[in-house]
């Protein structure tokens, strides 16, 4: 072969490489945001479409911009320092602070967890298929999944669950949506004073930026083997995640703005009321889709909830952890997530539990906790003892602690709300 030929070859053969780079590390951050797109977070995005058609759609620019900042700083530090989030600040600020971190945290998660096979018993039941066959099945399906897995094999199994979330854009279009004003109300902010779309606003931004997510892709990048080598890549991985949940948020939204918005049926109180809503306008197959999106969601983030709090608890107490880890060499951590999860689905089996209570909970709980964990990513990340030249420059703690004093008041009225809508219940 001529020299000629070979260098007209070499930029495919260079793009070929990197292509392979980047999926030998891609992971982590793509299934970290995909998974907060669980069964709340479709509840939420449906209730803005249903309530509001169009007009929140332009808050997911700034939250998708929030979301890359907290997110690529977890992952710098795990490739960084070897270390989960849960470790560091166990070693930085002590046992005391470890310890109502992970308190706090596994409260929240618990509740989360119940609310993510909510979620697959919902959407179940659009197939008339009972709660008590589908949840210990479920649940049964996703421990056996993490624990008699391996850490490779069951990423990439979870990358392919990530992707069936592109049912929600096939729903979307065949909802045939007005997209030149869908497209205008994304990028030129609607204003309104009404309560109830402030405070949607308050909750769009809770669902997409949870604490649970920061812990989880930090120990899932340490467990991959990600190192500061690697690193371009693995913030690439961070960065299309955000990117692609968030899309698949605009779609959601897109859907039920175009169908339900402009029907009977605007209120929303389970999620599996947005699937059967889209089917009279969007048709049968679009509800279809729609309905298999929740309960792969629901899945997912049933066997990746458990995971990320068992990672939590066991890192920040001292106990060993990891997926590539037999159940006797990680015992603590392999009965957690044992209790997580088959604990978590008997809850939702219990008659008549008022389980949007407890979910109301879960985000009173997460949004005492959020505050707590930007802070300590934001004093961890700025150690030079710790990152050395991979600390914050000057810019990104601009950006960063914006993004924290904005999320502190949100998450603030967020906590307001929820104690005055549980006082009132």
């Amino acid at each position: 072969m001529s020299q000629t030929a070979v260098r007209r070859k070499s930029p495919l053969v260079l793009m070929g490489a990197r292509l392979m780079s980047f999926l030998a590390v891609l992971g982590p951050g793509f299934i970290t945001a995909n998974v907060d797109n669980d069964p709340g977070g479709i509840l939420t995005y449906s209730q803005a479409g249903a309530k509001f058609g169009y007009q929140l759609l332009w808050t997911l620019i700034p939250t998708t911009i929030a979301l890359i900042v907290v997110q690529e700083m977890a992952a710098r530090m795990g490739a960084v320092t070897g270390k989960g989030l849960s470790d560091l600040i166990r070693e930085e600020f002590g046992l005391r602070a470890t310890f109502f971190t992970m308190l706090v945290l596994g409260i929240a998660d618990f509740f989360n967890i119940s609310s993510e096979f909510a979620g697959l018993a919902s959407g179940m039941g659009i197939f008339g298929i009972s709660k008590y066959i589908v949840v210990p099945i479920g649940a049964i399906a996703v421990w056996t999944l993490i624990v008699r897995g391996r850490y490779k094999p069951v990423e990439r199994f979870l990358i392919l669950a990530s992707l069936i979330y592109f049912a929600y854009p096939v729903s979307a279009f065949f909802a045939k949506p007005d997209w030149d004003l869908a497209l205008k109300q994304t990028v030129m902010p609607t204003l309104s004073s009404n309560p109830e779309y402030l405070t949607l606003i308050v909750i769009l931004v809770g669902t997409t930026i949870t604490p649970w997510m920061q812990f989880y892709l930090q120990a899932a990048v340490v467990e991959k083997g990600v190192d500061t080598r690697h690193y371009g890549l693995c913030r690439l991985d961070v960065i299309v995640g955000c990117i692609v949940t968030d899309v698949i948020a605009f779609f959601i939204v897109v859907a039920c703005g175009a169908t339900i918005y402009h029907s009977d049926h605007p209120e929303i109180t389970d999620v599996a009321q947005a699937a059967v809503a889209l089917g009279p306008v969007a048709g049968k197959f679009a509800s279809l889709l729609f309905a298999v999106g929740l309960v792969n969601a629901s899945l997912l983030s049933a066997a990746i909830l458990p995971l990320a709090t068992s990672y939590n608890i066991c890192e920040g107490l001292g106990f060993e952890s990891g997926i590539d880890k037999r159940f006797s060499e990680a015992p603590i951590f392999y009965w957690l997530y044992t209790f997580l999860v088959f604990g978590g689905a008997a809850v939702v089996l219990i008659p008549n539990l008022p389980l949007l209570k407890l979910i109301l909970y879960s985000q009173l709980a997460n949004g005492i906790l959020l505050p707590f964990v930007v802070v300590y990513m934001l004093l961890l990340v700025n150690r030079p003892r710790l990152m050395g030249t991979f600390k914050n420059k000057p810019w990104q703690n601009w950006i960063a602690w914006a993004t924290a004093a904005i999320m502190i008041c949100l998450t603030s009225v967020l906590v307001f709300n929820t104690i005055r809508d549980l006082r009132h219940q």
